[in-house]
């Protein structure tokens, strides 16, 4: 990449509210770089981008491995930009962990999006984060809807990470359940299921037909108890099949009647202004985290600390309130 002193990021912005592909891509690189030079240049390019974002509905889509998650996202990607809209994916591949690099394609997993003109697909390593969300997913939205994209679909990894990373960054959260729930909801965390707005059991078709039927009564009978009375909105169960496009319109229709009804209330504006102050508590921690690894004090006491864990001869407080120490914190 150009270095950002050759940048000229009044034009690169210029370009991304434009729509050019080329653009988009490079912003969303620029983005995601840890190089400080970089990660600079981002800023003063969201500045440019942020009066022209905001406008797009942000749908958070998770569910276990095999659930068909890219299926659905391919085929319900497809339905959209057929009526019109513009569809953004930023889709966080499970990460290599000897090489930190992205395992799956997922322009390979959604052949049929990916070569929609109306579309834009963007795989990005999860890197260890929280819930596996993308390191800068948050501004990689921002970007996407200054280019003009009025949906953004995330698809995380859904392999047991927290999913309460991409519920505060969007406006809906999507949550594919496989037909034949079980005595434990497969595995599904309760607190998955909380942050639901929405779940869709998938690939309830053929012969998976009836189990799907059991499968969305008791999912019912669990929100029934997980939701509280009187609440504003009850998460809707719904039967899909990713793969041969059924049910992928009423799922639609549900997710625009949040819209309307989070809009109306004002809830979508408070729901957002919240996840604002969120996305500067985790900008915090990132910031202290790499100020804790880079400090010259805290990497030569570190390993003695760590020592004296590992032999029994101080405890983990101790020794964090000592690094603490160390930063005049």
């Amino acid at each position: 990449m150009t270095r950002p002193e050759k940048l000229d990021l009044d034009d690169l912005a210029s370009r991304v509210i434009a729509g050019e592909r080329a653009a988009l891509g490079r912003a969303i690189t620029l983005v995601e770089s840890r190089r400080p030079d970089h990660e600079r240049a981002a800023q003063e390019l969201l500045l440019k981008l942020l009066p022209h974002s905001g406008k797009a509905y942000r749908v958070g889509i998770t569910g276990v491995p095999g659930v068909g998650k890219s299926t659905t996202i391919d085929t319900l990607g497809r339905n959209l930009t057929a009526r019109g809209h513009k569809v953004a994916v930023l889709a966080v591949d499970p990460s290599s962990q000897r090489t930190g690099g992205s395992i799956l394609g997922d322009k390979t997993r959604m052949a049929g999006l990916a070569m929609d003109p109306n579309a834009f697909i963007r795989p990005s390593p999860a890197a260890g984060t929280l819930g596996g969300v993308a390191r800068r997913t948050r501004e990689s939205m921002v970007v996407c809807e200054a280019a003009g994209f009025d949906v953004v679909l995330v698809e995380t990894v859904g392999i047991g990470q927290s999913e309460t990373a991409v519920a505060d960054m969007v406006d809906f959260f999507l949550v594919l359940l496989l037909p034949g729930a079980g005595d434990d909801l497969q595995g599904i965390k309760k607190g998955v299921i909380e942050l639901a707005d929405m779940l869709a059991v998938n690939k309830a078709d053929g012969d998976n037909a009836a189990r799907a039927r059991r499968a969305i009564s008791d999912y019912r009978a669990a929100l029934q108890i997980l939701v509280p009375p009187g609440a504003a909105w009850t998460p809707p169960v719904l039967a899909i099949s990713g793969l041969n496009n059924i049910g992928l319109d009423e799922m639609w229709a549900e997710v625009e009647r949040h819209r309307a009804l989070s809009e109306k209330s004002g809830a979508l504006g408070a729901r957002r202004n919240e996840q604002q102050i969120k996305w500067l508590w985790s900008m915090l921690e990132e910031g202290m985290i790499q100020r804790l690894k880079s400090d010259p004090r805290v990497k030569a006491r570190l390993p003695v600390l760590e020592a004296d864990l590992r032999q029994g001869r101080t405890t983990a407080t101790l020794a964090a309130t000592e690094i603490l120490k160390l930063l005049g914190i």
